[in-house]
């Protein structure tokens, strides 16, 4: 992170993003991530700066199907004045049923569509970063979904395509935005590439040269405000979207406010001591049992998330391990008490976090490749992804 001191100079404000009907104060949009991005921690984020916070994605037949857990996972907090869901699926109808939910009970102001999952269990059936080669497919689920959509604006989120040899995302960025989709977001990495390397900015330069009626956002590999404007200057991309930069650094959405939109609105002085992280990290917490209603639930889930806040921090392996166990407030605020203080470590906390990994092929059905549109019997084996992936 790039903290201010009094001789920086000002910085410039970018643009402003325009999303259909929704203004953003600032270009940056929080990408949905698993396990991650529920309500307490976007809460967490959008105390430190602005933006669009995007749920968990949410699997379109579990929503038709009124699925406990993905009925929990929609739902927003008062506080959220945007709310946005992510949805998953393979099949136009339900999809386009799953959104006609969303819009009838008024449970989102902003609907995306993920084609960017590159998670096996997930492109073995035909979903996430594999739907874009078929091409009367993805468009017809977008097309559909824009339509079922009516005035909330619907926005597309996909990587460059399946690998080297079988790009997706020229092709795909043209066909969301001749569906009507109000924007297009690209993580810069193939399937196949999953989390590993290093993101192909140029690409991102070159959906945007491609799609022109409506704003092309770019993510992977936003570590830092720097990371951010580099980006856009790099690529002409109308915004950012960030996702494992901010695992254990909510804050950098306030950094992001500051570099891109200078004095918008007063915010939360970011020193990034051992005790500021410490402070955090306990906000965490608390969101989390307020979103679960249980206590013990909620320190379970922020174990998660102790490696993130504390990386490069003195902290040794007894706390953190302690801190992973801990199975209530009052047992985290006890442990955090034997924290002392300690500056910024500079580098030992910044540049990567969260997944990685090596590149590895992806699962593909028998066949996916032969040919760019759906054979026989291929609507069937797809439905399946989304049964197989029901609950959110």
């Amino acid at each position: 992170m790039t903290l201010a001191t009094p001789t920086s100079p000002p910085a410039q404000a970018a643009p402003a993003l325009r999303i259909g009907p929704i203004d953003l104060d600032i270009p940056v949009v929080l990408a949905p991530m698993a396990g991650i991005t529920n309500t307490a921690f976007r809460r967490l984020c959008r105390e430190y700066g602005a933006g669009l916070y995007v749920s968990e994605m949410i699997t379109s037949r579990a929503l038709v199907e009124r699925n406990a857990i993905t009925m929990r996972l929609i739902q927003h907090h008062p506080s959220e004045d945007i709310r946005s869901v992510q949805l998953y699926g393979v099949d136009p109808v339900t999809i386009s049923e799953a959104v006609r939910i969303i819009v009838a009970e008024d449970r989102a102001d902003h609907i995306d569509l993920n084609f960017g999952c590159p998670v096996p269990k997930v492109t073995r059936k035909g979903g996430g970063a594999a739907l874009p080669w078929k091409t009367s497919l993805f468009a017809d689920i977008v097309s559909r979904a824009v339509k079922a959509a009516g005035d909330v604006p619907l926005t597309v989120k996909m990587r460059k395509g399946i690998n080297k040899d079988h790009l997706t995302f020229l092709d795909a960025g043209r066909a969301a935005e001749d569906a009507g989709a109000a924007a297009v977001a690209l993580h810069a990495r193939t399937a196949s590439e999953y989390y590993s390397g290093h993101s192909d900015w140029s690409a991102i330069g070159e959906l945007k040269q491609a799609v022109t009626s409506i704003p092309v956002l770019g993510n992977g590999d936003i570590w830092s405000a720097d990371d951010a404007k580099r980006m856009m200057a790099e690529t002409g991309c109308d915004g950012v979207v960030v996702g494992r930069g901010c695992l254990g650094r909510p804050w950098l959405f306030g950094e992001l406010s500051d570099a891109l939109a200078p004095g918008l609105a007063p915010r939360p002085e970011v020193d990034a001591t051992l005790q500021f992280v410490a402070n955090a990290f306990r906000r965490h917490a608390e969101l989390l049992v307020e979103f679960f209603e249980d206590e013990d639930r909620g320190c379970k889930d922020v174990r998660k998330h102790v490696a993130w806040y504390f990386k490069g921090y003195p902290v040794g392996g007894e706390l953190r391990g302690a801190l992973a166990r801990a199975s209530s407030l009052a047992e985290i605020d006890d442990l955090l008490g034997t924290l002392g203080d300690a500056p910024y470590p500079g580098a030992g906390a910044e540049g990567q976090r969260g997944r990685a990994g090596t590149p590895k092929r992806t699962v593909l059905p028998e066949g996916w490749l032969d040919s760019r549109e759906i054979g026989a019997g291929d609507g069937d084996m797809m439905r399946e992804a989304e049964v197989e992936n029901s609950g959110g």
